[in-house]
């Protein structure tokens, strides 16, 4: 049976960490600690499960199922065209990509400008040489172990270390009193800003990547590098719980003592800045320089992938080269924009991400449960869009919507979801019955 050693695992893995590793995953857990304050932890609990547990499931699901258009496809052929199609856009040049280059710049350039600089015209020069960057490695998607891994990975984490430990050692103070949010119900809170991640529908885009770099490893056989490809997902979980704890740490003790700024990136510059003075600025922006270049190039690299197999016409270099020109314009548009407008979108599409992951596990015979899936998918799917609307202005909505179990803390998606799971479920062992009566 084919594996991969140890020490090639732990590249593949640290590979993927670094793929899962960007601009959000910097940004939310101290911001998230410094809002929850003495509620931090329970929070963090209800973030692991969207940031970390569903992403590391989600590897699972799509290397069980052979990759994410088999999966979706337990729904409808094309129903699994249109959500991986939005996935790929959300991952790729609409939201996520812009997002690396924007949030880099603004902990990387921006705290260096002198007053009455063009920052415009300077972040357009950086987002130009960071997806340039991106693009150049992005060309050889099966050696990504070799640059990812082996190299900036590890510089990054060692950056991390150095500033956990500061506050470890000299902490700006102690953890706050709870925002009114965390204060009510952080463990949901939690779970919601997980989300902002987009590691989860990230994460069902990410295997097929993994898996070439196993394959380039000299894993051939189908099963192993399913195999090697869920234990690589499992390292990259583990690491990520321990820098998303270290990074809420560092965001709850700075919070509570030096303030809140506007968002995660302000809250580490803010304790940095105390920590290490100048040399700490230098330090944080390497570290999101090489975490957000990381998740980047992952993404362009899985992008341009899919889009090469449904208009093969046009190659993955183009597509590469394609996807790193619009994300150069949307990036230009700012970090606290690229939020704004993230937040409705993946409020529509991380439900059902959530719920297709689960049912690859809880009815792994897509054909005898297809009931299930459809009706499942097909409420949450209504549900999560109408409430992201609602959320983006349309406040008429709020009559109807605000009567949905759970609707009061964020989760409205859910009773939808189990309705469908039940109705699908009864209409499949129904179904089941009959076949069997009629083949009497």
């Amino acid at each position: 049976m084919e594996k991969l050693s140890k020490q090639k695992l732990i590249l593949v893995g640290l590979t993927l960490f670094s793929m899962f590793f960007g601009a959000g995953n910097l940004i939310f857990p101290p911001y998230l600690g410094a809002l929850a304050g003495t509620s931090t932890w329970t929070a963090m609990t209800g973030f692991a499960v969207t940031a970390i547990g569903f992403p590391v499931l989600g590897v699972v699901a799509v290397a069980r199922s052979g990759g994410l258009a088999r999966l979706a496809g337990r729904v409808h052929p094309k129903f699994a065209f249109i959500f991986t199609l939005l996935i790929y856009l959300s991952i790729g040049p609409c939201l996520a990509i812009p997002r690396t280059a924007s949030t880099s710049f603004e902990m990387a350039v921006v705290p260096f400008l002198k007053e009455g600089s063009s920052g415009a015209f300077i972040q357009f020069l950086y987002s130009a040489f960071f997806f340039a960057a991106a693009f150049a490695v992005s060309l050889k998607p099966d050696r990504l172990t070799d640059r990812l891994g082996k190299i900036l990975t590890p510089c990054l984490l060692a950056l991390i270390v150095v500033i956990f430990a500061g506050c470890m050692v000299h902490p700006a103070g102690s953890y706050g009193t709870p925002e009114k949010a965390y204060g009510s119900n952080p463990f949901v809170k939690g779970f919601l800003e997980g989300y902002l991640t987009m590691d989860t529908i990230a994460a069902l885009n990410f295997g097929i990547i993994i898996s070439l770099n196993v394959q380039a490893m000299g894993v051939k056989q189908e099963a192993s590098v399913v195999r090697e490809t869920i234990k690589a997902g499992f390292i990259a979980g583990g690491v990520l719980l321990l820098v998303y704890s270290a990074l809420a740490h560092v965001g709850a003790v700075t919070g509570g003592t030096l303030g809140l700024g506007e968002n995660g990136a302000q809250t580490l510059n803010q304790a940095v800045r105390f920590l290490y003075g100048n040399v700490g600025l230098v330090m944080l922006a390497a570290v999101f320089f090489i975490a957000c270049l990381n998740t980047c190039i992952g993404l362009i690299s899985c992008c341009s992938r899919y889009f090469s197999t449904i208009i093969p016409r046009v190659g993955y270099s183009a597509w590469a080269f394609l996807f790193a020109m619009v994300s150069l314009v949307v990036s230009n548009i700012g970090l606290n924009k690229i939020l704004e407008v993230s937040v409705p979108v993946l409020n529509a599409i991380y439900p059902v991400a959530i719920v297709l992951i689960l049912l690859s596990f809880a009815f792994r015979d897509g054909r005898r449960w297809k009931a299930v899936y459809v009706c499942s998918i097909g409420f949450t799917g209504t549900a999560s869009v109408l409430l992201a609307l609602e959320q983006a202005g349309f406040v008429f909505l709020n009559a109807g919507l605000s009567r949905l179990p759970l609707y009061n803390v964020g989760l409205g998606w859910m009773g939808p979801a189990f309705a469908g799971i039940a109705a699908g479920a009864l209409a499949g062992i129904g179904g089941k019955r009959y076949g069997q009566e009629g083949s009497r």
